[in-house]
């Protein structure tokens, strides 16, 4: 992990590091509990809890476009920060309350949440290191192990809480998550982020002369990975439904005489990115140090080609599903593989675009990355919903095609993209 912190970063990183760790304890917590809510306190079917599912994936994804716009634009990133946080808690605290008829309130609540903070809080991680890109993906690198700090604890801790004592105490936990991690930024924001992120982007000076010409060319190859991670997130956004739903009624979860909750199977990912991702940032310089070091275009590929081996796991265990319940194993090394893929991918993706995007337009473009995840959570869940009606091996077939056929049209493009980007 020491290679991660070898260089100097702004302290207002770790500050970052922090909010964003306990905004996403929040929502994985709440994600790790709503489908399992949905079928078993709502008394909804499953096709119509993944669809709902994944409705509301793929909005928390569609909202940071607009949240992006309305920083740059009127408010800076700052102020949206704020308010996501604010709007996040106060939802989750309407699904704690446990009266139905509040459920779709609280979701709207949520989804709006993450369209004032999800774009935002990486801008202005961006916006820390100015033209300095030596050293964002190590930050972003940083950035991300805070994602998945949170993520990993919170389906432990609220997916623990609400197999005791009940659903709406499990989301009370998350909301308090949220809490915490907006004290924390109310408390510390003045002192280490200074005044970046504090006004819109466009009345911002920016004194570096560019070609725009090359700068929008660069641009045209950022969209275009962009929409090569939608197969991506149609495959990873399955944790949160086919998966939670095949761990919960095909997998095997008894252990030691005591039975683990489905919930915890969802920290598996975050698990891995926190042990994985000091070993891939070390291997990633020791490859730029012997100038071998794959492009962002080829860590994408690579990325894809993972995602396609995690898929033909689940197709083999769904194969052995048939005659018994499997072994949870089969799920740990589908979800091992699976984090290796989103490591040459997520936060490669959100470095390049922190790297790319005119700062002008900083937010919003990286809400244009968040808008690739809603269309393929859109996907993933309404894919997800048809568990019911599909043999595992059935449903994950499809899922390890597309992600070949992205990986091997990816691939072909690869010599294309990398010059552009090198222009």
């Amino acid at each position: 992990m020491l290679g991660l912190f070898k260089q100097e970063h702004p302290r207002g990183l770790y500050l970052l590091f922090f909010v964003e760790m306990w905004e996403r304890f929040s929502f994985y917590g709440m994600r790790a509990l709503l489908v399992l809510y949905m079928v078993q306190e709502l008394l909804y079917s499953s096709q119509k809890a993944g669809n709902i599912y994944g409705i509301y994936t793929g909005l928390v994804y569609l909202t940071p476009l607009i949240g992006g716009y309305l920083a740059d634009r009127y408010f800076g990133q700052r102020k949206c920060i704020t308010a996501g946080a604010i709007l996040m808690a106060s939802g989750l605290f309407l699904l704690a309350s446990g009266i139905h008829s509040l459920f779709i309130p609280a979701l709207f609540l949520m989804i709006t949440a993450n369209g004032c903070f999800k774009s935002n809080i990486s801008s202005v991680l961006g916006l820390l290191y100015g033209n300095d890109n030596t050293k964002k993906d190590s930050a972003f690198t940083i950035f991300y192990m805070g994602i998945n700090f949170g993520a990993f604890l919170s389906p432990i801790i609220c997916g623990t809480v609400a197999y005791k004592l009940g659903f709406t105490y499990g989301f009370g936990t998350a909301g308090a998550g949220m809490l915490i991690g907006l004290i924390i930024y109310k408390l510390f924001e003045n002192k280490l982020l200074g005044n970046y992120g504090m006004l819109p982007s466009r009345s911002v000076k920016n004194d570096v002369v560019i070609n725009e010409n090359i700068e929008y060319k660069k641009l045209f190859a950022l969209f275009i990975l962009m929409l090569f991670t939608i197969p991506f997130w149609i495959c990873f956004e399955q944790a949160g439904s086919s998966l939670t739903l095949f761990a919960e009624y095909q997998t095997n979860r008894a252990l030691w005489g005591h039975e683990i909750p489905t919930g915890y199977f969802q920290s598996l990912n975050p698990l891995f990115i926190i042990t994985l991702a000091p070993i891939f940032s070390l291997f990633w310089d020791f490859l730029r140090s012997k100038h071998k070091e794959p492009t962002s275009v080829e860590k994408f590929v690579i990325a894809m080609f993972l995602m396609t081996i995690s898929y033909l796991i689940l197709m083999y265990a769904g194969v052995l599903s048939v005659t018994s319940k499997i072994s949870p194993l089969w799920l740990v090394l589908a979800y091992f593989v699976m984090t290796l893929s989103e490591l040459c991918l997520s936060p490669i993706g959100l470095s390049l675009v922190s790297k790319l995007a005119p700062k002008k337009f900083l937010s919003l473009t990286m809400g244009l990355w968040f808008f690739t995840c809603f269309i393929g959570d859109t996907l993933s869940g309404i894919w997800g919903g048809r568990y019911a009606a599909l043999t595992p091996v059935e449903l994950f077939t499809p899922l390890a095609s597309i992600a070949f056929i992205d990986f091997f049209l990816l691939l072909l493009l690869t010599p294309k993209l990398n010059k552009m980007l090198k222009m």
